[in-house]
């Protein structure tokens, strides 16, 4: 706890004080017609971002639509708060191309992990 509550006091003399006003953690959950949970999505939101930590739909449910609606939900409620930009990142073996084709661009990567050959990418949609 020290070292993080000394750097955000450190970075209380450089950000404008109404970005920390607007801060908070966002879940929404995908159900299928039995109530069973099919998918979801966290992220917090803070200076006038969004960030997704964790976006998920089961492979039952994948191709139908269900990760295009969550991700389109963040988007309406970082528009609807005035969020410049949402980010995140994702492995090669999990979804860049779906991110690429929601407007999302890729702005670092880092290669050779989690393991050799294997590539994190890091995304932000400017909104």
């Amino acid at each position: 706890m020290f070292v993080r509550e000394q750097l955000i006091v450190y970075n209380r003399q450089y950000v404008p004080k109404a970005l920390y006003e607007q801060s908070g953690d966002l879940c929404y959950r995908a159900y299928n017609e039995a109530g069973d949970r099919i998918g979801g999505i966290t992220d917090i939101y803070s200076w006038q971002h969004i960030h997704v930590q964790f976006f998920l739909v089961s492979e039952s449910a994948r191709q139908a639509g269900i990760g295009t609606r969550l991700l389109q939900t963040i988007e309406a409620y970082a528009k609807k708060v005035r969020c410049t930009k949402i980010l995140l990142d994702t492995f090669d073996f999990q979804a860049p191309d779906f991110y690429r084709k929601h407007g999302y661009e890729v702005y670092g990567r880092l290669t050779d992990h989690p393991a050799v050959g294997q590539t994190q990418y890091f995304f932000v949609k400017r909104l």
